[in-house]
């Protein structure tokens, strides 16, 4: 992946799916990382500032529109009507800790954000909370495939060193 346009292609990533795609931002990062884990870094942070905008948009929208944008949402793959209404409930519970907690377990972020928004709750608490709520798991897709890299590299090493020893003693007759 390019380094220059990684950060660009997370942050637009980031907003799209805040707002209507369906395949998370970590996708784009753990490939990112897989080839430089200092621009997955930077493009996580990239991912973080588009789901910010995303998920601003979508406040204002359920703010403004809450039935046209709960409408949208349920044309969304893998968000329909039952969903949508669990969140509010969680947020109803939890308040600004569902924000924090739903996308962790797989709820998609932007119905959090509607739903906060058709609430007319605080937005500055919604961007506050917003952040480790993102960044969380973007940071720990980043982190694993980083890890995973280096042992992976270390593993194709030792195979390799392994490998030319074998045959050298086997070559040997040993």
């Amino acid at each position: 992946m390019n380094g220059g346009r990684t950060p660009w292609l997370a942050f637009a990533w980031g907003f799209a799916e805040a707002t209507f795609f369906f395949v998370v931002p970590d996708v784009c990062l753990s490939f990112a990382a897989l080839w430089n884990p200092r621009v997955a870094l930077k493009a996580s942070v990239a991912a973080l500032a588009g789901a910010l905008a995303g998920g601003s948009l979508m406040y204002a929208w359920g703010s403004h529109s809450p039935q046209t944008a709960r409408l949208f949402l349920s044309h969304i793959p893998a968000i329909h009507l039952a969903l949508i209404s669990q969140v509010k409930e969680q947020l109803d519970c939890r308040g600004l800790v569902a924000i924090l907690l739903g996308p962790l377990r797989g709820t998609p972020y932007k119905i959090y954000a509607v739903q906060w928004g058709a609430m007319h709750a605080s937005f500055a608490g919604f961007l506050l909370i917003s952040i480790p709520a993102r960044y969380l798991r973007f940071l720990t897709s980043v982190l694993i495939v980083s890890a995973a890299r280096r042992v992976a590299r270390l593993c194709a090493l030792a195979y390799a060193w392994a490998t030319f020893y074998a045959l050298y003693f086997w070559g040997l007759g040993w």
